[in-house]
């Protein structure tokens, strides 16, 4: 069946609260990934739904906990997502860290104690509708091995950005690290299909084929080398610098087994008007024709606004069993 974004997001509510969630976390939850799907990232979307549930039920996640904030340094605020949901402690960030940036400038936001935080991008598009640049860090748990090794250190740890472009939606880049996301081999295994050399490697480090052997395996690096650097760069900023297990201390986000995934983000806000002129938006607008003007190009993210704009107008197809 159809159902209006604004009624799958309450019949989610509904859902999450009915398994252990409070009022708050269901909504923020729902939310978070009735967008997902409605921008057509369906591995952050209503796919995640049983998998949530089971890690409710079996208290790998706490669907009371209410994350709690600090004040270490002026433009620093320091969240504690209490092994929680990721989204309720994202949602106190891009609440609060635009006020901090327009005192301080800079605002960055650090939140341990955290899980799965989904669509990294729809959270720095909410902090560049209220005119910042934010960028989003996220580690994950292990799926990368490091470049030329075969025992997985790093997640696919996403890296999201967004900045504002004068009147219309912002521009919004949000990526994981490795080559491919990890649910077309799922797809693939499912299938008994054969993946695309390249994707991965198996245990012994070896390029394969092999869907199953691919995801008891490694994710090759987006960019090879490099994107293994930059995963490590993600690391140490959504997990040292936090207080966050790394990639392989954390347990999985696919499944309820284990404790609590104690994973991290960062989350950073830059207020424009902060940084001694006023030259920002005339910039972005000369950037973002630059582009534009270009046949066959396109700015990042906007396949993602038409497959919103559709969805608005349309709904979305929500699953009878839920």
């Amino acid at each position: 069946m159809k159902l209006s974004l604004a009624d799958a997001e309450a019949r989610l509510t509904g859902i999450f609260a009915a398994a252990g969630a409070s009022s708050a976390n269901a909504a923020s939850v729902a939310w978070a990934l009735v967008m997902a799907e409605a921008d057509g990232l369906k591995g952050h979307g209503l796919s995640r739904v049983p998998t949530y549930l089971a890690m409710l039920k079996a208290g790998k996640i706490d669907g009371q906990a209410v994350p709690v904030a600090g004040r270490p340094k002026p433009a620093v605020l320091a969240i504690d997502a209490r092994h929680g949901f990721a989204y309720p402690a994202i949602d106190l960030a891009v609440a609060e860290l635009p006020e901090i940036a327009r005192e301080q400038g800079v605002a960055i936001a650090p939140i341990r104690h955290s899980s799965h935080c989904g669509a990294a991008g729809l959270h720095v598009e909410r902090l560049a509708k209220q005119g910042m640049v934010a960028l989003l860090f996220a580690n994950t748990p292990a799926a990368m091995a490091p470049w030329g090794g075969a025992k997985p250190v790093f997640g696919t740890n996403p890296i999201a950005f967004a900045a504002p472009l004068a009147g219309r939606d912002p521009l919004v880049i949000d990526m994981a690290l490795s080559k491919v996301a990890r649910g077309p081999i799922v797809a693939a295994r499912q299938k008994s299909e054969p993946i695309p050399e390249g994707w991965a490697l198996d245990k012994a480090g070896n390029p394969t084929t092999d869907a199953a052997a691919a995801l008891a395996g490694t994710m090759v690096p987006l960019g090879d080398a490099k994107g293994a650097t930059l995963a490590m760069m993600v690391e140490i900023l959504a997990a040292a610098l936090v207080g966050a297990r790394f990639a392989s201390e954390a347990s999985s986000f696919i499944d309820a087994e284990g404790g609590p995934s104690d994973t991290g983000q960062l989350v950073l806000a830059i207020d424009p008007a902060g940084m001694g002129g006023h030259w920002f938006d005339e910039r972005m607008r000369q950037l973002a024709h630059a582009v534009e003007d270009q046949p066959g190009t396109r700015l990042p993210g906007m396949r993602r606004l038409s497959l919103r704009a559709k969805a608005q107008a349309e709904g979305i197809p929500f699953p009878e069993e839920f």
